[in-house]
């Protein structure tokens, strides 16, 4: 026999005034999806399902479409959130009648109300904006016919993430199937004034060469195999050398046929590094790592020690899909639709952007735990604030 579904109370959902601060940047989709009403009898609006996202998201207690369709019918949900009462059917339709790009103009207007987090001071004045770059596998279901990988059992998303180091959270990012290329979805959202942080999966020359036409600079781990005519040797000042820095060069990557995808000369930055055990003596979980990493980039002018450090920061990403699929909940999808999918990942932007505006930090589990705390009425308004407090205090 399954268990009892749980009945959500009123008193286990409070704190949606913070909701509200997105009703300005969100009214603008109350008419989205409306083109075929022609009768004007439509429910429940674009906005108002973003909001219902967002209570998902922050309220553990709902774990399930079905949970938020019974919220919904709260009468202290309807008020704060300004949502009517949603039936099942409206929800599952919402996933695909609502367009899903329209909510990347409210990203990216509330990314900009976000200031960056208080910078080393080396990674302070740096020539561009600080962005890691990469993609991780979301297991699809069965269902999910458009995600097929392997064969008819083996389906998965991916999604591609644009992650601004400085602010902490994620800016951009883009659901696909688990076969289409990491650097075919970079290469054509390129942007300008950014410096872009990424793995050795990145390193196609072509694409590197896209980055530099597009005014932006990269900094890139190479394969241990990359071959390069050396031009010129650096020395290494006390300062590389106490972060493993063993060598410093300025070459032309690539083999002679390979060179044109890359033009001009490439600074390489070797940093000393522990081999990874389990990979190099069971020969699971990729290729044998060698002792140092080999890192690229455009940046001559920069102190070796800060692009080890740049690159060390493209850690952050991985420590976002950690949050996004763990806390956040999205290993779990409401909706099969690829627009319903990415309805709900740009939902997820929208809550590390809210986490990071209210709180002045980056998304953290404990910060995550607070506010779950706090929506579901455990924490009291107090104790949410005092959390907030002791961050600010602690900077």
């Amino acid at each position: 026999m399954s268990a009892k579904r749980h009945e959500i109370q009123a008193q286990e959902v409070q704190g949606l005034k913070y909701f509200r601060a997105l009703s300005g940047l969100l009214e603008r989709l109350h008419e989205a999806g409306c083109e075929r009403d022609r009768a004007g009898n439509r429910l429940l609006h674009m906005d108002q399902y973003v909001c219902l996202l967002l209570l998902y998201l922050f309220n553990p207690i709902c774990t399930s479409l079905r949970s938020l369709q019974q919220a919904s019918e709260l009468k202290k949900v309807q008020k704060k959130l300004g949502v009517p009462r949603a039936s099942l059917g409206s929800l599952s339709e919402a996933a695909t009648v609502f367009d899903s790009q329209r909510l990347l103009a409210v990203i990216d207007e509330l990314g900009k109300q976000l200031q960056p987090l208080a910078p080393p001071d080396k990674l302070k004045d740096l020539p561009g904006i600080l962005t890691a770059v990469d993609g991780t596998l979301l297991q699809a279901l069965p269902r999910i016919t458009w995600a097929l990988w392997k064969d008819d059992r083996h389906r998965a998303l991916r999604n591609h993430v644009h992650f601004e180091v400085l602010k902490g959270v994620p800016v951009q990012a883009t659901i696909t199937d688990a076969h289409v290329g990491e650097t075919t979805i970079l290469e054509a959202q390129l942007q300008a004034g950014r410096i872009y942080v990424v793995d050795r999966g990145y390193a196609k020359y072509r694409l590197l060469q896209q980055i530099l036409n597009h005014h932006s600079s990269f900094v890139c781990r190479l394969h241990d195999n990359y071959v390069t005519q050396e031009i010129e040797t650096h020395a290494i000042s006390p300062e590389a050398q106490a972060v493993g820095i063993v060598r410093d060069r300025l070459v032309s990557l690539g083999c002679r046929p390979r060179r044109q995808d890359l033009t001009g000369p490439v600074r390489v930055v070797e940093v000393k590094c522990q081999p990874h055990v389990k990979r190099m003596h069971t020969g699971r979980g990729g290729p044998e790592q060698s002792e140092s990493l080999a890192i690229a980039t455009n940046l001559v002018d920069l102190p070796a020690d800060v692009i080890a450090l740049i690159f060390r920061y493209r850690w952050t990403i991985e420590i976002f899909f950690r949050f996004y699929k763990h806390v956040l909940g999205c290993r779990h999808l409401l909706s099969y639709h690829r627009n319903g999918i990415e309805l709900q990942t740009y939902a997820a932007i929208l809550a590390c952007m809210l986490i990071a505006l209210w709180t002045g930090r980056k998304p953290t589990l404990r910060t995550f735990e607070m506010l779950c705390w706090y929506f579901t009425g455990m924490a009291s308004q107090e104790e949410l604030l005092a959390h907030m407090a002791r961050l600010q205090k602690a900077d």
